[in-house]
């Protein structure tokens, strides 16, 4: 039976590594990217092999005149060494950072940093990507509750994700000749460091947020992997084009 394959990218922190460690819980072995925190990378790795699975962890920056094609690759020469595959099954658009700025305030450098990270960046990857990924694969790209409701200080942000979300519906209309579904997971506030770990670390905006949440607290890590490697699931193959939002109930 061929082993199950993901490719994660952000991986080795955050949504990413509770996505490759609760895909590892699932049987499936995992491609995981990573711009800084080598370290943090390994440990997934080691992690991932405690639950018997194989993951690699390769360095992506994302961000502008990322090197996308050279990954692609190092992606190809690592499926044939490690599986002696030439495809891997689902893709994991995960990677970002978080600005918080008002929008009279948010500078051209700051909007093109989350255009090249959380738009380009993706898009780019996916078609670098195709020719890797194996027909009847999945694709999940990583939005936001914020492109529902909004909170100020994300306009560009929030702009960045609703263009994903766009683009997730043309990528599974463009892609379903070759029996790709294509969907997005959309996490409400959730208790990492991304965005400086303000959800985290803040008492008075997690007080805030998780009071605004029907089950009466903000997400935790395990509460979007678990999503992601549901959606992935055989279970859940006939799922296409949607948007799922995995915020417990925010600003209903």
């Amino acid at each position: 039976m061929t082993q199950t394959i993901a490719l994660v990218t952000g991986g080795n922190r955050g949504l990413g590594r509770n996505t490759v460690l609760k895909l590892a819980e699932q049987g499936v072995d995992s491609i995981l990217t990573f711009r800084r925190g080598r370290e943090e990378a390994a440990a997934v790795v080691a992690e991932a092999a405690r639950l018997g699975r194989r993951a690699v962890a390769l360095p992506l920056d994302i961000g502008p005149n990322a090197a996308l094609a050279n990954f692609a690759g190092q992606v190809r020469q690592v499926l044939a060494q490690q599986w002696g595959r030439e495809h891997f099954d689902f893709l994991v658009n995960n990677a970002g950072i978080g600005i918080h700025t008002p929008f009279a305030d948010t500078s051209e450098a700051q909007f093109d940093q989350l255009m090249a990270v959380h738009l380009k960046g993706p898009f780019f990857l996916t078609q670098a990507l195709l020719p890797l990924l194996a027909d009847g694969g999945r694709i999940v790209n990583v939005s936001t509750g914020l492109t529902r409701f909004a909170i100020p200080g994300y306009a560009a942000y929030a702009s960045m994700k609703g263009a994903v979300e766009v683009l997730t519906r043309y990528l599974a209309k463009e892609l379903g000749a070759r029996g790709i579904a294509v969907n997005v997971v959309a996490p409400g506030a959730i208790e990492t460091d991304f965005g400086d770990g303000m959800v985290r670390d803040n008492r008075a905006i997690n007080d805030y947020l998780a009071s605004q949440t029907a089950l009466g607290r903000v997400g935790l890590p395990d509460d979007i992997g678990a999503v992601i490697a549901s959606l992935l699931s055989s279970d859940n193959r006939w799922i296409n084009a949607q948007r799922i939002e995995a915020s417990g109930g925010m600003f209903l």
